[in-house]
């Protein structure tokens, strides 16, 4: 990882993800609410947590999905935000998740107009590496690109 400079006083957050793959080799993605964009399932560290913790926390409450924590393969830590970094693990689901119709998001958010709660993602769909470049952000798809899958 290169090193960062950020102004005084900015700490650089690690947020952690789970790349999960079928049998076709294609990634787990989740709708972000409210937006046109799909994110991997992922999430800040939350105090003395740790990164594979984190990992399984952000997928099950992004996805409503266990895995063992001998299955997640870490990939690393990389840059992603000037003031962000992703740590990354992979998961081999194989065709366990199915046509992903029982996944369900319990993490919400106000909605910044009702104030209701809202969950973090809306929709969940598999996608092939040539997909991810149109689906995702920009930053991710990078991202995600850069990582040999």
């Amino acid at each position: 990882m290169r090193r960062q400079f950020l102004p005084k006083g900015c700490q650089l957050d690690t947020s952690c993800g789970t790349l999960v793959f079928n049998d076709s080799g294609q990634l787990l993605l989740c709708h972000v609410t409210g937006t046109a964009h799909w994110d991997i399932p992922k999430g800040l560290l939350d105090g003395s947590e740790t990164p594979l913790a984190a990992a399984q926390r952000e997928l099950f409450e992004e996805a409503g999905v266990r895995f063992d924590a001998a299955r997640y393969v870490e990939l690393g830590m990389f840059d992603y935000r000037r003031d962000k970094r992703l740590h990354l693990f992979r998961v081999d689901a194989g065709d366990e998740l199915g046509t992903l119709e029982g996944l369900q998001c319990t993490s919400f958010f106000p909605h910044r107009y009702t104030g209701k709660p809202t969950p973090e993602a809306d929709g969940y769909r598999w996608a092939t590496r040539d997909e991810v470049r149109t689906l995702c952000w920009p930053r991710m798809a990078e991202r995600l690109l850069a990582i040999d899958w």
